[in-house]
């Protein structure tokens, strides 16, 4: 679409790059909320039912809160009435100043009819008639847009996570779209972690609680840590269960999840389940994943 100058910074140095805008906006049931939803989990800061007349301002908050560079989503539908009939001129005025991208998502009839009878929702334009009267009314009202959308994704044959898919390929970043791994290392005797993917138990290796210099230590401490991994199976252990979570981590990504938590327990959260939680952790980082340790248990003893 359009793009104003770039803003300057406070101190009057060099301009400061404005981060994106992205506008979406489409028939109603195509996706707009799934788009606007993967929009937020790429780091979007994204308003929703906005009138096209406050883009400008909507903009210059964020600006201000936020800094030029958060990049930001609105969603502009017919919901906004009269409004929406002045958002083509906004952007072609590039008032908000930054590089926009209008996003329009498009079904066919007989899929969206599908939907919103799913949805159990009237069409906001059908009025007293049929919901094809009202679809019928969106097309003719969005025609202009359409035709001037930088990016139409036709949602009649995908579903939730390859609408994801398509979102995160068009705007997602190499940071955003990356898989971020938690290790996190817990207590049997305190509960699993509720939001765990994958819990593996540490419980079969030799407690170092029971070897009296290697009790007050932590898995954190190279001894303790030494004396863990250097149990019979240890190796064969860790290097199958890479492979699992390396396989288990595309299959993520390819479902549109960027989130894992992996938790290590043992008996008491204090040694071999830390030690083991950082030899995971060291050895998915060095494989190049987002992979950080916590310790939740560490200390209550």
């Amino acid at each position: 679409m359009t793009a104003g100058s770039a803003p300057t910074t406070p101190g009057g140095g060099a301009p400061a790059s404005p981060g994106e805008l992205v506008v979406v906006t489409g028939m109603t049931g195509a996706g707009r909320s799934t788009a606007a939803k993967e929009l937020e989990d790429l780091g979007f800061y994204v308003v929703d039912n906005l009138p096209s007349s406050l883009l400008p301002d909507v903009v210059r908050l964020v600006d201000q809160g936020r800094g030029v560079q958060q990049p930001v989503a609105v969603v502009i539908d017919v919901r906004s009435g009269a409004f929406f009939d002045s958002l083509q001129s906004t952007l072609a005025r590039g008032a908000t100043g930054r590089r926009t991208t209008l996003l329009f998502l498009e079904a066919n009839d007989e899929v969206l009819v599908r939907r919103q009878d799913a949805a159990r929702r009237p069409h906001p334009l059908q009025g007293g008639g049929r919901l094809i009267d009202g679809l019928t009314r969106e097309r003719k009202v969005l025609e202009g847009l359409r035709g001037d959308a930088d990016l139409v994704i036709d949602t009649s044959d995908l579903n939730v996570h390859q609408l994801t898919k398509r979102v995160a390929e068009a705007f997602g970043t190499r940071d955003s779209t990356r898989l971020q791994i938690t290790v996190v290392s817990f207590g049997f005797k305190y509960g699993i972690p509720v939001d765990a993917d994958y819990v593996a138990d540490m419980r079969w290796l030799p407690n170092p609680h029971w070897v009296p210099e290697l009790r007050p230590q932590t898995g954190r401490d190279a001894p303790v840590s030494a004396y863990v991994l250097g149990r019979d199976g240890v190796e064969r252990f860790l290097t199958e269960y890479l492979t699992v979570l390396e396989t288990v981590a595309a299959g993520y990504l390819s479902e549109g999840k960027r989130f894992m938590t992996v938790a290590i327990g043992c008996t008491g959260g204090k040694h071999r389940s830390v030690a083991m939680t950082e030899e995971i952790t060291r050895r998915l980082v060095e494989r190049r994943y987002d992979a950080h340790a916590t310790h939740r248990d560490l200390g209550r003893e």
